[in-house]
Formats: C-alpha cells, sequence, structure tokens
C-alpha cells in the first residue's frame, strides 16, 4: 500500500511588485528570487513527484507575510498547512500570537535565527515570550538555528512541554559534506529531550557528491538511531534544491536501504502530521 509523502518544508511566494514589495534588504540581495513560486507551481511539481501533503514555510526575502501560505491551506486544507512567521520583537507579536491558530491552516510558526541580526534577537531574549506561551498551548516551533546545538538543548532543557524542531538538522549555513555534520555527536546528543524532533531537510544541497549522496547516508542513520522514525521528518526545501523533487523523494524511498515498511512512512510523512497535529485519516 502507497505511504503518503508529507513535505515538511516548502516556500511560496509572490513578485516583488509595487503592490506587493519585499523588504529593501532582500528586494536588494535576492534578486534571483524574483520569479514567484506561487501554487500553481507548488501543485504541480507535487504532482510530478509523488508528494501528497506539504507544510508551507513563508520564506523571509518577501517580508514576514503568511497570507499565500494560508489561502493555499484554506482552499486546500488535506493538502497544505503552514508554519507562519512571526516578528518576535514586534510589541503585538504575543497579542498576535494568542489567535494565531484563526487563521487558515496554522499549526504553529517558524522561526529563523540565521543571521547576524536575527541570532542577535534570539541571543537577547526577544523570542523567550514565544518560548513559555507556545509550551503552555503545546504550539509546535520549527527554529532554524544553524550549528548552534547548545542553544537547542538549554531550549529542550527550560521548555520540556514544547514541540521544538530543528530545523535543517541544524546544519551551519553554507557547510556541505562531512563538514556540514561537524556537529553529529551533539545533534544525537539532543535527542534525550523527548520534545525534539528534527527536519531532515535539504539533504541534497549539503552533498558534495553525485546523487544518491552517499557520502551522507551514515549521517542519517545516526539520526534515525538516536531520534527514531517518530521524531524525523523527511522534507525538500525544494525551491532551495540542485536536483528534481523526484529525486529528493526517492533519496529517502530507494536509496536509503536500511528505511522501509512503517519507519518509512513514519520519516517521510505520519510523524510530522502527528507532531503538528494534522490528521492524516482524511488524505
Amino acid at each position: 500500500m502507497p505511504i503518503t509523502i508529507v513535505d515538511s518544508q516548502v516556500h511560496l511566494w509572490g513578485e516583488n511588485t509595487p503592490g506587493r514589495p519585499w523588504p529593501k534588504q532582500d528586494a536588494e540581495n535576492l534578486a534571483q528570487r524574483a520569479r514567484a513560486f506561487q501554487l500553481p507551481d507548488l501543485q504541480a511539481e507535487m504532482r510530478a513527484a509523488g508528494v501528497d501533503r506539504a507544510v508551507i514555510v513563508p520564506p523571509t526575502w518577501e517580508g514576514l507575510r503568511n497570507d499565500l501560505a494560508c489561502d493555499a491551506a484554506r482552499r486546500y486544507p488535506d493538502r497544505f498547512a503552514v508554519m507562519g512567521r512571526l516578528a518576535v520583537d514586534d510589541p503585538a507579536a504575543p497579542e498576535r500570537f494568542a489567535g494565531w491558530k484563526a487563521h487558515p491552516g496554522m499549526l504553529g510558526v517558524r522561526l529563523g535565527f540565521h543571521t547576524t541580526a536575527l541570532k542577535a534577537l534570539f541571543d537577547q531574549g526577544k523570542a523567550d515570550w514565544l518560548w513559555a506561551a507556545a509550551e503552555k498551548t503545546a504550539a509546535p516551533v520549527m527554529v532554524l538555528l544553524p550549528g548552534d546545538v547548545p542553544a537547542f538543548e538549554r531550549l529542550a532543557q527550560r521548555h520540556p512541554a514544547l514541540p521544538l524542531i530543528v530545523d535543517h538538522m541544524a546544519i551551519p549555513r553554507h557547510a556541505k559534506g562531512d563538514a556540514a555534520f561537524a556537529h553529529i555527536d551533539a545533534l544525537c546528543a539532543l535527542s534525550r529531550y523527548a520534545n525534539v524532533s528534527v527536519k531532515l531537510t535539504s539533504v541534497p544541497s549539503y552533498a558534495v557528491d553525485p546523487y544518491p549522496h552517499r557520502g551522507l547516508h551514515a549521517y542519517l542513520r545516526r539520526l534515525y538511531d538516536s531520534y527514531g522514525p517518530r521524531r524525523l521528518h523527511w522534507g525538500s526545501d525544494l525551491t532551495r534544491m540542485p536536483c528534481s523533487y523526484a529525486l529528493c523523494v526517492r533519496l529517502f524511498t530507494e536509496e536509503l536501504r536500511w528505511l522501509s515498511g512503517e519507519d518509512l512512512e513514519w520519516i517521510m510523512g505520519r510523524a510530522i502530521c502527528e507532531r503538528l497535529g494534522w490528521p492524516l485519516a482524511s488524505t
């Protein structure tokens, strides 16, 4: 029986136009993304690759906008869900978060601290209110903290009821090959915190060898051995990939020979749906 394949991270965005302007810095530095990637584009990619569902994470370069993602989830609630963006240092953010799940398909929050300015917000404690609020309501939070496993450990210790999802395996920015997994021991040790799970996203972008990227298989196996299949989430981060969507899927469904059966079902979709409270029954 075919498994349900759920991508734990894709982006949608509109064009940089006067009616929908990007923040000035992103408009200047990310001009290569000026071509929109919208819902019909994503649907076509999913059909071609055999992906059934996707969690939409609005990208940073369009600003902290969730409207395209929520519109997709409103129109196709069995196929799309949203992990929305929120400016944690905005005085109005706590009030916005209080009504967060009233938005269509909004299942939690995705926070990125991957630049110097954003990391400063984390280090200054600007998100501390959110960790506490999300823990109180058991709202899942996906967190991008490249290369900083100790920060994840502090969060897991302080907020044991917070569903904390490690984005992109906490791989340092721009790292590839073995260097991308220099932190693997610490990341595996983080599995002792039951509230932590890990997104196995963007794997092809970290490889230095061609498909099927055998140089990374041992690291994926270590994560599997540490976390088990119910706390690991396959995903593509499709619009960053150096290969086709189909190969992102096949890397896990065909090339990881130790991954099969029910464990494959969990990693390829069931685990992220349970983690986010997005029932699979209607699929």
